[in-house]
């Protein structure tokens, strides 16, 4: 239902003949010609009802430029002054013409008066402008509003293309670790890999995937992980989440932040740790990453792609409803985020 209003508030032809209805309406409650069964009189306040119309249209395509383009604004309220009086004048000459003895319209005194006149041009101009006005910002606002979610649908799907590689990057940098170390778990490692590949990639052309695929996501990320360093740093995963297949989120949203972790954290042969605790209750997503910095660290590869990505894609997406709060201090790093999910429908 709501679709169709909106298709309808979209096209001009119904937005005109909302106008004119709208304004006919008006015109008709001023004026008691309705109430006669004469023909003559009702056909005579149709064609008084053009004259009006007529005048604002020529208001409407030929002054309102002034007015929206030129900016000229008191050019504009003298020239409309000037079309009032010109087009007032000619209703009352009309009223004044012989062939109104026979008709029931504007018989009272008051009625056929200049002022009566001037009176009605003004009323219809405004009943007729102001509905116009009404829907031209609101086809205004919505082109704009479209089209600030058409860019910012373009800047999420160009940070997603940029964060794809550079997740797989780091995962095959992982991969090559543990086969160096490790090479009899390899094809089982490299099985788990081509999860997480299939997983990104059909989620790819996705808006938003539900949130219990994203959390299967980042457990098998994490189990890679501890196949990596596991020997060597406590790893600790904790999910408490009231409905997993409630929820939608954007994916690979969280997973940044926990590469992050591991790749910062773990960059040393001593003992480390990694602790990830993901809470949502009534859409409330808390996500809590402590990792330790080694005293000694080896060098890095770090395009600094990631966090810087996902920071801009939770911009576009939440605003400013959502909270970020990273620290970093001689022996920790933290990362504390806090957004609301959306619910299936």
């Amino acid at each position: 239902m709501s679709i169709k209003f909106d298709n309808i508030l979209d096209n001009k032809w119904w937005q005109e003949i909302a106008v004119v209805a709208f304004s006919f309406t008006i015109y008709t409650l001023k004026n008691d010609w309705m109430l006669f069964s004469s023909i003559t009189s009702v056909l005579m306040g149709i064609f008084f009802y053009c004259i009006l119309y007529m005048h604002a249209q020529f208001n409407r395509f030929f002054l309102f430029p002034i007015l929206f383009k030129t900016r000229r604004p008191f050019t504009y309220l003298v020239l409309t002054l000037f079309g009032v009086l010109v087009f007032s004048i000619v209703l009352y000459e009309i009223t004044m013409l012989d062939m109104f003895s026979s008709c029931h319209l504007y018989q009272n005194s008051h009625q056929r008066s200049y002022l009566y006149q001037l009176a009605s041009v003004l009323g219809t101009l405004v009943c007729i402008l102001s509905p116009i006005i009404v829907f031209k910002f609101y086809r205004i606002h919505r082109k704009r509003t479209e089209e600030a979610l058409l860019f910012n649908q373009m800047q999420l799907n160009s940070l997603k293309g940029q964060l794809n590689p550079h997740f797989l990057f780091n995962t095959f940098n992982t991969l090559y670790g543990i086969s160096l170390e490790f090479p009899d778990r390899t094809p089982d490692l490299i099985m788990k890999v081509s999860q997480l590949m299939r997983y990104q990639l059909e989620s790819n052309s996705k808006q938003c995937v539900s949130l219990e695929d994203e959390l299967e996501f980042i457990n098998s990320y994490v189990q890679l992980e501890k196949e990596r360093v596991g020997y060597r740093c406590d790893i600790t995963l904790d999910s408490k989440v009231d409905n997993e297949n409630a929820y939608k989120i954007s994916p690979m949203l969280l997973i940044a932040f926990i590469e992050n972790a591991f790749k910062h954290g773990t960059c040393a042969i001593e003992k480390c740790f990694v602790q990830i605790f993901i809470t949502v209750e009534d859409g409330q997503l808390h996500l809590h990453v402590v990792n330790s910095i080694p005293t000694k660290k080896t060098d890095v590869v770090s395009t600094k792609i990631g966090l810087k990505n996902t920071i801009e894609r939770l911009n576009l997406i939440f605003g400013k409803n959502y909270t970020l709060d990273i620290q970093e201090n001689k022996n920790t790093y933290i990362v504390d985020l806090k957004l609301q999910l959306k619910r299936f429908a």
